[in-house]
């Protein structure tokens, strides 16, 4: 169970970079490889989270609040809808929970 929690906090993370990149280009993934325990391997479209999961999220979805706003935010809650369900509540992120 706790694996496939972190393949599906995995997977957010990667959608969320990869709806942001659509917005605002490499610059998406440049402030992602700035977020403290995530690794990110673009040209293999891999993340890897490390420490607090739930945390690591809350700061990739701040910083890209940091950059363009709420809009962000809302991007972010976009990108992964599909996968939130798969979680449980307390593993969810503050920060795209509804």
């Amino acid at each position: 169970m706790v694996s496939t929690i972190m393949d599906t906090l995995s997977q957010i993370a990667e959608k969320i970079i990869a709806a942001q990149e659509t917005i605002m280009g490499p610059l998406a993934i440049e402030q992602a490889k700035k977020v403290s325990g995530l690794q990110v391997d673009w040209s293999k479209h891999e993340v890897k989270l490390q420490g607090n999961e739930k945390n690591v999220l809350d700061s990739l979805v701040k910083r890209y609040e940091l950059l363009f706003g709420r809009a962000s935010i809302e991007v972010c809650k976009h990108a992964v809808k599909s996968l939130l369900p798969q979680l449980p509540k307390d593993q969810l992120p503050s920060s795209l929970a509804s």
